[in-house]
């Protein structure tokens, strides 16, 4: 018997996802669901979308790719949806700007429910002053459509966690802590839990670019306690891994925006690629059994 098929056997690949080969996320798994997906979502994220580079048409086009290829039943984005508010320099018009470049692209589609975090390039912090209309946070939700900065949708026997981790050293402030614990603890059984986040979680990549949350400990324990969470989404380093642990899947799925949208460089295994990663997105199969597939699609655009 060999790794995978003994690891089967026992029940530890419940959780697993399904990676493309030309990401280079290793072999191919996949969990053992039984019959259809009760749902199928679109994940993206880091789209920074900007003028320049022919971004909005090629975003448009990835949008309208995944919808003829997939036909998702809505759509979910983990942050960094706009280039970039939060550098010093940035002035208004330039945020009004990036933001009135996002609702177009998002017109593209229609009908679908698109469910978004913030990004830390989503927020302008150098507004002339707190009391500003477009300072922070709530400008942001604003903008997004959201009910507020982390908040829960429920689509069947499937929850999904939309968590803001900006907060101090990248982290669950107290407030939502506690709101999570108690949402996930009031889970019935038989329903289960897909955390999004902008940063990773767990995983690989924030070893190797980027970071991470600095609470992954007490979030770790507490999904192993309340034994609901399958899935924990990401963007943010803009590349794609997907690890394993306690029978949840931890994904970070790249990004929309690759390069931020430009060629690459020394680095870059492919043109428009972040390291060994190229832009793209991913198709999340969900099962009623709280099995699941992630898999990361390159766009091409």
């Amino acid at each position: 018997m060999n790794r995978l098929d003994f690891l089967s056997s026992i029940g530890l690949l419940a959780g697993a996802s399904v990676t493309d080969g030309l990401t280079g996320g290793g072999e191919k798994e996949k969990a053992p669901a039984k019959g259809k997906p009760v749902l199928t979502v679109a994940h993206i994220t880091d789209v920074h979308i900007r003028e320049g580079d022919d971004a909005p048409a090629r975003f448009k086009k990835a949008l309208g790719n995944i919808i003829d290829r997939h036909k998702p039943d809505f759509f979910l984005n983990t942050g960094d949806s706009i280039h970039d508010a939060s550098y010093d320099n940035v002035v208004r018009d330039q945020v009004t700007a990036q933001w009135a470049i996002w609702d177009d692209c998002i017109k593209t589609i229609g009908k679908y429910e698109i469910h978004s975090c913030l990004g830390n390039h989503d927020m302008w912090w150098k507004a002339p002053s707190k009391e500003d209309d477009m300072y922070g946070k709530p400008y942001v939700v604003k903008r997004l459509g959201t009910p507020n900065r982390y908040y829960t949708v429920q689509k069947g026997n499937w929850h999904f966690f939309m968590l803001d981790g900006n907060n101090k050293n990248i982290s669950l402030d107290e407030e939502q802590f506690t709101w999570l614990k108690g949402k996930l603890e009031a889970l019935p059984e038989g329903d289960f839990a897909v955390m999004t986040s902008h940063y990773p979680i767990l995983g690989t990549t924030q070893v190797l670019e980027g970071g991470g949350h600095s609470d992954c400990k007490a979030l770790k324990n507490l999904f192993y306690k309340t034994n609901r969470v399958r899935l924990c989404l990401s963007g943010h380093n803009h590349l794609s891994d997907n690890t394993v642990y306690n029978g949840i899947t931890y994904a970070c799925n790249g990004a929309m925006s690759g390069f931020w949208w430009g060629k690459g460089d020394k680095d870059s295994a492919g043109p428009y690629f972040y390291q060994e990663t190229p832009p793209g997105y991913a198709i999340l199969k969900l099962y009623k059994d709280g099995t699941l597939e992630n898999r990361y699609f390159p766009h091409g655009f």
